[in-house]
């Protein structure tokens, strides 16, 4: 989802893409990632590659450590061989959910789950093997090549006149075609470290699913019941708006214009 979105964004502004799939490259494989690194000779590498079954890495910790944590500094190491610079996409669910305010990128991270604790371990792999790195943590993405949030809605609102949504859990929505352009931006900057790029303002996913019907012209009652109540095997943080202390942050339009976008996009996939 955001891997084709990156490369979208990177041809937008004259760079040239090489993408490697799963089956191209696996990241876990420390020989092939160097190999890859030193055939393609990249200027940049942005690995959009991870574990993302939130629930299921609760059973499957090391799995998702395998994948997030010890393949990223896989990508992050073999990058620096070659002279390369690392993008590393990481979460809003490396932060407890406790401060209700916006998590900067200089606040006290403390996942609750075994994801966060896993691309937490792929933020420090990856800044530990290559100093010209970009560690940008994002939120709630949705985009036109995968499977989110928003097109779930919309998959139920096809047979059913209601949902149930939980209002208890805050935060920002982010359109991959947005967040690749940011992403994009970084790599002809020299401003490494850990970002944070989100879609502008906050919402809890009560309010999300109400504006997808909205702006998709659906007549589906959403209802909304706590965290509690829907017993999933992750915790998830309550509040994890992501704010940016950065002198010069990169900057994505609101979660509203976000969820627009990719409405409009996948009307004229599907056309």
């Amino acid at each position: 989802m955001l891997g084709r979105d990156v490369a979208l964004a990177a041809r937008d502004v004259g760079h040239e893409p090489i993408l490697l799939t799963r089956a191209e490259l696996d990241i876990c494989d420390r020989e092939a990632v160097e190999q890859a690194c030193i055939e393609h000779y990249p200027g940049a590498v942005v690995n959009c590659a991870a574990w993302t079954n939130v629930d299921g890495a609760e059973e499957h910790l090391g799995e998702a450590k395998d994948v997030n944590g010890r393949a990223a500094g896989n990508v992050a190491a073999a990058a620096a061989a070659v002279g390369a610079g690392v993008v590393y996409p990481s979460t809003d669910y490396v932060f407890d959910g406790s401060k209700e305010a916006g998590y900067g990128e200089s606040d006290p991270v403390g996942p609750l789950s075994a994801y966060g604790m896993s691309k937490l371990a792929g933020e420090r792999e990856t800044a530990a093997a290559n100093e010209r790195h970009w560690i940008v943590r994002s939120s709630w993405l949705f985009g036109v090549n995968g499977r989110n949030f928003v097109e779930t809605m919309l998959g139920l609102a096809q047979d059913r006149e209601e949902v149930i949504v939980v209002r208890d859990q805050i935060g920002c929505p982010t359109y991959t075609g947005h967040l690749a352009t940011g992403l994009v931006r970084l790599l002809d900057s020299q401003d490494h470290g850990v970002h944070h790029i989100a879609g502008a303002g906050r919402c809890s996913w009560y309010d999300f699913a109400v504006e997808i019907f909205s702006q998709a012209g659906l007549d589906c009652r959403v209802l909304s019941m706590t965290s509690d109540m829907l017993d999933r095997p992750a915790p998830r943080p309550a509040y994890s708006v992501l704010v940016s202390e950065r002198e010069h942050p990169v900057l994505l339009p609101d979660w509203h214009e976000g969820l627009a976008d990719y409405l409009a996009e996948r009307a004229e996939v599907s056309a």
